[in-house]
């Protein structure tokens, strides 16, 4: 039998439930050899967490770990219902909220960055402060990029236009209304089927790898974006990622896709703010801090700001007796 303590969260809406006691410290060098220790060892607790009876379909987690670069605080690892993310950005913003609410890291300044390590690369979160709330968490993100530009797909007798592009992962972009499908929450369900139909095409066509680093490859997820519904937004969208999971939240590492692929159409302002907003009406938004390349594409560095709330804390019990101890999904 284990017990594992969770404190949960939600950014911009997406659920975020942070292990702090119960969870195996990963072994390895480097984070995507943590990732794979844990995948490997204890994916169990991954199931049991993420899925029904203690999670849903649509839950996402993550764990911290020891740190793998010099000068950063911790490492974090993120979960989901099929498994494990490379970066997940509505999760720093809640793996901040939590930590620092909860003195979960020593930081002398909660207030200076705070550096964290994940699969994809090195993250700078900075949080700002009110009575020893967090009111907001920016993180400058890993470089995003454009890999593929309008590679035409065919999906239900119609070729659509796909820009694969990197913001932490990997992203197939897709007009909504080019995919035949209204960007509504009434639509949700025809948006995970079409979602994954089209990651799935993308990735037979399309040798999806990063250039720096062939461990980073494959589409992770499907944007569908159009028009805003609130005012002071760019765009609206909605994310279908892992097992058909959508994205409550603008999702972080999916802003940042879609900002590299503005850029690249040259409608990002410079110096601008670039507000994405999600499915149900949240906001993250997106500056570019910097510009850079990987290998011989042109790359933005953007910094996504958001902010989170703690929902809950909690023990689960995970007996070996238990028929479900793993979880199951429907």
């Amino acid at each position: 039998m284990r017990r594992v303590r969770t404190i949960d969260a939600h950014a911009g809406g997406e659920p975020l439930r942070l292990v702090v006691e119960g969870f195996p410290a990963p072994a390895g060098s480097s984070m995507l050899d943590k990732r794979t220790w844990v995948r490997r060892r204890h994916d169990r607790i991954r199931r049991a967490l993420m899925r029904e009876p203690r999670g849903h379909a649509d839950m996402y987690g993550a764990v911290l770990t020891e740190p793998v670069s010099a000068g950063a605080h911790a490492g974090v690892l993120f979960m989901h219902n099929e498994g494990y993310s490379t970066m997940c950005g509505h999760g720093v913003i809640a793996v901040v909220t939590i930590a620092i609410e909860h003195r979960l890291l020593h930081l002398p300044d909660p207030e200076a960055d705070i550096v964290l390590d994940t699969p994809a690369g090195t993250v700078r979160a900075r949080a700002a402060l009110r009575g020893g709330r967090v009111e907001a968490v920016s993180f400058v993100n890993v470089p995003s990029f454009v890999l593929r530009a309008g590679t035409p797909v065919e999906v239900d007798g119609r070729v659509v236009p796909v820009d694969v592009a990197f913001g932490g992962a990997f992203y197939a972009i897709v007009d909504s209304e080019s995919a035949g499908v209204p960007l509504r929450a009434s639509e949700l369900g025809a948006l995970r089927a079409l979602g994954a139909v089209i990651k799935e095409r993308v990735d037979r066509v399309l040798d999806v790898v990063h250039p720096a680093d062939p461990r980073l490859g494959g589409i992770y997820g499907t944007i569908f974006t159009g028009p805003p519904d609130g005012a002071g937004a760019h765009l609206r969208n909605v994310t279908v990622f892992a097992d058909a999971q959508v994205d409550r939240s603008p999702c972080g590492t999916g802003t940042s896709a879609v900002m590299a692929v503005v850029d690249a159409m040259g409608l990002l302002e410079p110096g601008g703010r670039f507000v994405h907003e999600s499915l149900i009406g949240t906001t993250f938004s997106g500056t570019v801090e910097d510009r850079t390349s990987v290998g011989d594409l042109p790359a933005i560095v953007p910094r996504i700001e958001g902010r989170a709330w703690v929902t809950g804390h909690h023990e689960f019990v995970l007996d070996d007796d238990d028929p479900l101890r793993d979880g199951f999904l429907l």
